[in-house]
């Protein structure tokens, strides 16, 4: 039994690696096209490919659940088109045993990518972001394009390009009054955090009054406010590559704004039952080989695969956006996909037996 599981573990595990890095090479490759768009004489294809490497950590967590059913089917697939499947059977093992055997590369592979999202990725992926936009910030026909917003009590914050160490640049600030008229509006080249206060360097501010308005500019000006490099590092980049232990301090934060959080909650439960959606991938790719398409070929089962990954990720692309509209916590929402997954790959075994 002991060499069985270890035959076992290395078969499904190189097959979820391989097709793990097939998926991020074409992720890769498809958004190197997309961004060719975007070459101009401050960013340079070089610049493309350096944000390209980088994200890499992020794209490898992202696919680990597609990769994991798509990698258990080819798999599980060979055993079976070589009949070491029905040998195994045979010796007696059951397929309570045999889904375990199977779960656990999986279960691996989930950990790692779970290691590298919480301790790589997000490192990576802001200064792949950051870097972006400090190279397309000076292009009138990007400028803008990328940054992020937030909110601080009635003044709102766009932030170009943000550097670990507290420096951030093109800042603006629209500050609104208790009536929610325009009063005044904030622009400086950089800013650096420097304790409990932002100093912004190249200020221009317009006064907006009932007279008219006013411009004046400052070489250097205080700007006091609760919002930190850590939270600003936060908003430049996707939920998604965020590590875990921050995600649910970001949600915290955005609810005592007063703004919305159940897609930062859907991500953290997402990251945090990773696992758990692999294992239930696992076990809809057994149901593949040994349910309703046990008697098809190896190509139908590929594409089956292929159509039930796909829906995987769009229910996860779904249900997000749905807890806003029902008012569902991000959890639940979470929760719903790998409860589909579980359901479905279970409901097929069983009609096998």
């Amino acid at each position: 039994m002991k060499q069985l599981n270890h035959y076992l573990l290395s078969t499904l595990f190189w097959a979820i690696l391989g097709v793990l890095v097939v998926l991020v090479l074409l992720d890769g490759l498809s958004d190197l096209i997309d961004g060719l768009g975007d070459l101009s004489s401050t960013y340079s294809f070089t610049d493309l490919l350096i944000y390209i490497g980088l994200t890499l950590p992020r794209r490898i967590e992202e696919f680990v659940p597609f990769a994991t059913l798509i990698g258990a089917l080819f798999g599980l697939g060979r055993l079976g088109s070589s009949s070491e499947l029905t040998i195994i059977r045979g010796a007696g093992v059951s397929m309570p045993q045999l889904a375990w055997m199977a779960v656990k590369p999986a279960l691996l592979v989930a950990m790692g990518g779970l290691a590298i999202g919480e301790f790589v990725a997000p490192v990576s992926e802001q200064i792949a972001v950051s870097q972006r936009a400090m190279a397309q910030r000076d292009d009138p026909n990007l400028a803008g394009r990328y940054g992020a917003w937030n909110r601080d009590g009635r003044t709102f914050v766009h932030v170009d390009a943000v550097q670990r160490g507290g420096l951030i640049f093109g800042v603006t600030l629209i500050e609104f009054n208790d009536a929610g008229a325009l009063t005044r509006s904030v622009s400086a080249d950089r800013g650096t955090f420097q304790g409990d206060r932002w100093l912004l360097e190249g200020v221009s501010t317009t006064e907006l009054t009932t007279s008219g308005t006013s411009v004046t500019r400052q070489t250097t000006r205080e700007w006091r406010s609760g919002i930190t490099p850590n939270l600003l590092t936060l908003d430049t980049v996707k939920p998604e590559s965020l590590p875990v232990t921050q995600l649910w301090q970001y949600a915290a934060y955005l609810r005592n704004q007063g703004l919305l959080a159940n897609d930062i909650e859907f991500a953290f439960w997402n990251k945090v039952l990773q696992p758990l959606s692999c294992a239930g991938l696992v076990v809809l790719a057994m149901s593949f080989i040994f349910g309703p398409l046990r008697e098809t070929n190896m190509s139908a089962r590929i594409f089956a695969g292929v159509l039930a990954g796909v829906v995987f990720r769009i229910s996860q692309d779904f249900f997000g956006p749905v807890t806003l509209l029902a008012g569902l916590s991000g959890g639940v929402a979470a929760m719903l996909t790998v409860a589909l997954c579980w359901g479905v790959g279970l409901a097929l075994l069983l009609r096998r037996q």
